[in-house]
């Protein structure tokens, strides 16, 4: 097993609701640590980045198409650089949000001394831009930022644009796009699988087509799991749920295959929100899919 170092990231600038700031503590409570370890791991806690709180500081203009830029871009840049060590040192970066724009620092951390393939398990595809963003929030732009679209402060964190190849990206889940957004990611080369192809072919399948796109080419992957890709029955406490989604079996089987595939070289779990949750439902829920995709089997 390798090593692996556990970071936690308290940002919810990015998002619209307040309170994925709790959610690396939320997942940490459930014993996260120590059940690592029983599985081999010699786990090191990294603790938290330090993250401004939003009442700190002034509200974004009206209108702004970034909010929050300067804090997000100055946090990205210190997360690539966190990831980036972990990963010379040998180890697995584990890393706790917090909202989906963490994602911009840590692939790039990730990928900044291998090319590696991008695995986005999201009910979103956060492919949306400047130009097209309807509510100005960064964690609705990720993935867009780690393909090359978007500000340059969130572009070149990986020391190149763009730090992840579009068709070494596949995401999983997605069932809910803006209009603009969704004809940009039809002219993408990113392979999509909806929930419609879910339910078609089952997760099975669609696990290892998608694992067949990011390893192509690479010998490794960093997946990105957003907690609102289950269905809001599974996860309550998420920021933007969206019915429809995976069940915890769907969500589990996912994870177990990517285990199974040795080639997941860092992982992010992002938008558990506490305050929406329901005694820490989806914080458990998180740590147990965590677990899953290092190698926990019933038998």
């Amino acid at each position: 097993m390798p090593n692996l170092a556990l970071l936690g990231v308290p940002i919810d600038l990015g998002a619209g609701r307040r309170g994925v700031d709790m959610g690396p503590s939320a997942v940490r409570y459930t014993g996260l640590q120590p059940r690592l370890a029983a599985l081999g791991y010699h786990v090191a806690d990294l603790g938290n980045l330090p993250v401004p709180l939003a009442e700190t500081m002034p509200l974004p203009p009206e209108g702004e198409p970034l909010r929050y830029l300067e804090p997000i871009a100055t946090l990205s840049a210190t997360l690539a650089d966190r990831v980036a060590d972990c990963v010379a040192q040998g180890q697995l970066p584990l890393i706790l949000g917090g909202d989906h724009s963490l994602a911009i620092g840590s692939v790039s951390g990730s990928a900044r001394q291998r090319a590696l393939g991008l695995l986005w398990i999201d009910a979103h595809a956060d492919y949306n831009t400047a130009a097209t963003t309807p509510s100005g929030n960064i964690h609705g732009m990720s993935l867009a930022a780690l393909t090359g679209h978007g500000h340059p402060r969130l572009t070149n964190l990986a020391g190149r644009v763009p730090a992840v190849r579009p068709e070494h990206v596949a995401i999983v889940g997605l069932r809910d796009l803006d209009p603009p957004e969704r004809e940009a990611l039809r002219h993408s080369a990113i392979t999509v699988f909806t929930m419609h192809d879910v339910d078609r072919q089952g997760m099975a399948a669609v696990v290892a087509a998608a694992l067949r796109v990011v390893m192509q080419g690479h010998d490794g992957f960093h997946l990105s799991f957003d907690l609102d890709v289950l269905d809001p029955r599974e996860a309550p406490g998420v920021g933007t749920p969206v019915t429809g989604g995976l069940s915890r079996r769907e969500a589990h089987l996912a994870m177990e295959l990517i285990a199974e595939s040795c080639a997941m070289r860092s992982l992010d779990i992002v938008e558990v929100n506490p305050i929406l949750d329901q005694r820490n439902a989806t914080g458990q829920l998180a740590a147990e899919l965590a677990l899953s995709a290092l190698g926990k089997r019933t038998l």
